[in-house]
């Protein structure tokens, strides 16, 4: 007998049919004799009408009171799939957030799990039945509801495993597994049968809409195994679908052999340009201080070689949503920070490779270079960690070079 929890998204959850067949996965892990617990998104597209109804309400509305609204969406699927479950003859109760409870920060709208008392879990799983919990909720200390920010369910579910100590995390989605790159830009992507924590962490961080970022870390940081599959393809058998493991379970070997990973884009990338920099200490403290005091993150960050007269140029990229608000800040700090320019552009895409065996192979940042070369693509900005090498480009070449970088690596999958 295994603990499992199996978390089904908005896509999984649309409507009464399909949730009887998310209540029938659900029956066969019972029917095996595991304990499950089951963690929910509300049904997609009901929390996009829920902030609709918010932002028309007031649109400097009480984050305390948006939660109250944005909560409730998933508290209509764990009520219907405990339904369904009970007429397929398999013993269910739901818990909202507040009633196990899950413990949360008082960031209303993006608050972080502080715990999880599984007292009341525990009891429900031991007498056979099975927990329907909504994802993407808690308790705030003041007792108020509180919601974990977009994509929230999938950290919901990596924690309520976290704290019964499943054996393993089911996160249930529409496609059936992670694969190198995006199949609908690449035909001949593979489907990855393992993928380490860090891995999918960069991954998650450059574009890969999988899983949340912040459930990644969360699994990584507790050890929690978990697997992504799809809610509408094959049974859920041991061999379906990606898991996602620490190092251990992954053997050297195996890391050696899979030098890169997977290649992964993301649009949501501007590039900012602050020209005639004064080219002298605490410059680019200058800079990068107001943005971090706003909240801003700031990724790949160029100094060019200083101009003559003591100048330099600095480029760097920000979240695209947070382009207006960057440039609005640079610009009250225009006289302290000394550019003569400030130009930006959001036709930019960044590429990223990641693989583990970066560690113990050389050359692997070249062959992205040379790669891209071949092809006439240019490189505006470069960004690495251990495990991952990104590169900024124009948007218009974005399908060109992950095709171009999936077979420079040797990903593609053999011709049929």
């Amino acid at each position: 007998m295994a603990r499992i929890v199996m978390k089904f998204g908005g896509t999984s959850m649309a409507g009464i049919e399909r949730i009887r067949t998310v209540a029938a996965r659900v029956k066969t892990e019972v029917d095996a004799g595991h304990q499950v617990a089951v963690v929910v998104s509300a049904m997609a597209g009901e929390t996009d009408r829920l902030v609709g109804f918010c932002r028309e309400a007031a649109p400097l509305y009480d984050p305390r009171e948006y939660d109250v609204v944005v909560a409730s969406g998933e508290q209509v699927t764990s009520g219907l799939l405990a339904i369904v479950l009970q007429a397929a003859g398999v013993p269910a109760r739901s818990f909202l957030g507040w009633q196990l409870p899950i413990a949360t920060s008082d960031a209303h709208a993006s608050a972080r799990i502080l715990s999880i008392d599984t007292g009341s879990l525990d009891a429900v799983l031991a007498s056979g039945a099975v927990a329907v919990i909504p994802g993407f909720q808690g308790m705030a200390a003041d007792g108020r509801v509180s919601t974990l920010g977009r994509g929230g369910s999938d950290t919901s579910a990596v924690a309520v495993a976290a704290a019964m100590k499943a054996d393993r995390c089911d996160i249930y989605t529409d496609v059936d597994g992670v694969y190198t790159t995006d199949p609908r830009i690449v035909p001949r992507a593979r489907k990855l049968k393992r993928v380490t924590y860090e891995e999918m962490l960069e991954l998650a961080s450059v574009g890969a809409k999988v899983l949340q970022t912040r459930s990644v870390g969360l699994a990584m940081k507790e050890g929690v195994r978990v697997r992504v599959l799809s809610s509408f393809t094959g049974d859920g058998g041991a061999d379906q679908g990606t898991l996602i493991v620490g190092d251990a379970e992954i053997e050297e070997t195996e890391m050696e052999e899979q030098l890169i990973t997977g290649i992964a884009h993301d649009r949501n990338e501007a590039k900012v340009t602050l020209a005639d920099v004064p080219d002298r200490p605490g410059a680019v403290a200058h800079i990068f201080g107001p943005l971090a005091a706003a909240s801003i993150n700031v990724d790949m960050i160029v100094q060019n070689v200083a101009h003559t007269g003591g100048s330099t140029d600095v480029t760097f990229t920000v979240p695209a949503a947070e382009l207006a608000r960057a440039l609005d800040v640079l610009e009250g700090e225009r006289e302290r920070i000394g550019f003569s320019r400030m130009l930006h552009d959001t036709k930019v895409v960044k590429i990223s490779v990641v693989g583990v065996g970066m560690r113990s192979h050389a050359g692997v940042a070249s062959t992205m270079f040379k790669a891209l070369a071949d092809r006439g693509i240019n490189i505006q900005a470069i960004t690495t960690s251990e495990i991952k090498v990104s590169v900024l480009i124009e948007e218009d070449y974005t399908e060109l070079a992950v095709r171009v970088l999936h077979t420079a690596y040797g990903l593609d999958a053999p011709v049929a």
